[in-house]
């Protein structure tokens, strides 16, 4: 009997593994013209990542060890990672490796086939759709958002004057989420007042479920993962989320339907001025045909999902590099007086964000040390040719962001926070990718860059950013955007 059951299990890990390691292994033969990291059988290099919050430094240590493009293998799965500038080029810059990774499925529960994760056609259309989305005049309607958003937060930090020691990304995360709702959907979710809203605790949580399923080996598989108590949670999480987008579109649809009955006054896309990034979808064609519910669900959520955390970290890194170096912000306040005169707490314009130019390079600075997203995921679905070398269909492809930023060929002196750097003339365009590059970049990097002047500039004219006590050193951890394990620290001190 014993021995049936241990035949049948053998047969049935045979039959389900087996094509895939055959599969594993041939790609393995093609890609034998790169450096392979040294693994075990069966399991490659599993055992060369530790516990999720070194995964960075792992990336680091391999790429330092065995050169910027490098085989890895996770079982049955071969990969590409790279810090190199050339593939960096090849891969970013071309229309043949387009396809994101395989572990952008994790977000499809709730992203569905939205722009961050659709493939073809889909992308392609929806692309086209998007862009005009954000342009500079829609993206100029979302300034007041900003400065309202940016007063509230004002007020919260008011109250952490003069501590030795202030967490700083929490304020900024529930910022960022209060302008993200806004702006995405046209709704205030006021999680900056009410912090234990349930759609915020949603968005906290349907976050790290997707970080325990990309680092679990045996919640990676779809039906182990069905065996999870993640699974359940993530079910109940998604349909919550998915309710409220719903709900909004349903409530943004009657309502520019009775503008439009009522004659109200619109502009000549037949929405109010102050436009949503909702409201252009349900406006929005594709080949003569309205987007569907879901569709629109789709791309919102999309919007929701990349336009939070990103933003969030990227601020928070800002300051806490402004509160290390004193001389890089006081040359960014001096700006900021010369913007804004006597009158230093007005309302930020759309104007005085373009003439941020000082702010604009910090910000850069900052995200070239600090990286939202430390890894580019793609996949490739045909064969392509890379310097005369054959790319396997199945490969996986991990450009490494956080790698080629602390490149030292790429940047002299990598680690040094210098803004100025990017004054200089000569920077290769795919050495500096903070929001990937080329055709499938970051469609929302403008809004970003303008969201993020906006709330530096507010807290730079309020508040005098020093080190904390006591010192405080970030334990860097690669999530689904970069984060620091121990908080961002620093000390707010109140402008005279």
């Amino acid at each position: 009997m014993l021995a049936t059951v241990v035949f049948i299990l053998v047969t049935t890990v045979v039959a389900f593994f087996g094509p895939k390691w055959y599969k594993s292994a041939e790609i393995g033969r093609k890609l034998s013209w790169l450096t392979s990291v040294p693994g075990w059988p069966i399991i490659g290099n599993v055992l060369e990542f530790g516990v999720e919050t070194d995964v960075l430094y792992d990336l680091l240590r391999l790429t330092r060890k065995y050169g910027n493009m490098v085989l890895i293998k996770f079982c049955t799965q071969q990969c590409i990672l790279s810090a190199d500038y050339e593939f960096f080029e090849f891969v970013l810059g071309t229309q043949h490796v387009l396809e994101k990774s395989s572990d952008y499925n994790y977000f499809r529960s709730w992203l569905g086939t939205g722009l961050l994760t659709s493939r073809g056609i889909k992308w392609k259309k929806h692309r086209r759709m998007i862009t005009p989305a954000f342009h500079f005049s829609i993206l100029e309607n979302f300034v007041d958002i900003f400065e309202e958003n940016g007063k509230i937060l004002i007020k919260k930090l008011e109250s952490e004057v003069n501590k030795d020691s202030t967490e700083i990304y929490k304020f900024i995360n529930l910022y960022t989420m209060d302008v993200i709702c806004e702006t995405a959907m046209g709704v205030t979710v006021n999680a900056q007042v009410n912090e234990d809203s349930r759609y915020v605790r949603n968005v906290k949580e349907i976050g790290q479920l997707f970080m325990n399923r990309a680092f679990s080996i045996y919640k990676g598989n779809d039906l182990l993962y069905m065996l999870s108590l993640d699974y359940y949670k993530e079910k109940k999480v998604v349909k919550e989320l998915h309710d409220v987008t719903y709900s909004v579109i349903d409530a943004r649809r009657k309502e520019l339907e009775k503008n439009r009955s009522d004659d109200k006054e619109v502009d000549d896309t037949g929405i109010k001025s102050k436009k949503a990034f909702l409201d252009i979808l349900l406006q929005s064609t594709i080949d003569g045909m309205r987007l569907s519910k879901e569709e629109i669900r789709e791309e919102v959520d999309t919007f929701m999902f990349g336009g939070h955390d990103t933003t969030s970290s990227a601020i928070s890194f800002t300051l806490y590099l402004l509160s290390k170096n004193q001389d890089v912000q006081k040359l960014a306040f001096d700006e900021q007086k010369e913007i804004f005169g006597d009158d230093i707490h007005r309302n930020c314009t759309y104007s005085d964000l373009n003439e941020m130019k000082y702010l604009d390079l910090v910000f850069k600075e900052s995200l070239r040390i600090f990286p939202p997203a430390t890894v580019i995921g793609r996949e490739v679905t045909k064969d392509v040719e890379y310097k005369g070398k054959i790319i396997p269909a199945g490969t996986d492809i991990s450009i490494f962001t956080y790698g080629a930023h602390h490149d030292p060929k790429n940047f002299p002196d990598p680690e040094k926070f210098d803004p100025l750097r990017f004054t200089t003339t000569g920077t290769k365009p795919y050495s500096y990718v903070p929001f990937s590059a080329g055709p499938r970049n970051c469609i929302g990097q403008k809004f970003a860059v303008l969201e993020a002047k906006s709330c530096l500039s507010k807290i730079l004219r309020n508040f005098e950013l020093q080190p904390a006590s006591p010192e405080h050193e970030l334990e860097l951890v690669s999530e689904m955007v970069l984060k620091s394990k121990n908080g961002m620290r620093m000390k707010l001190v109140n402008r005279k």
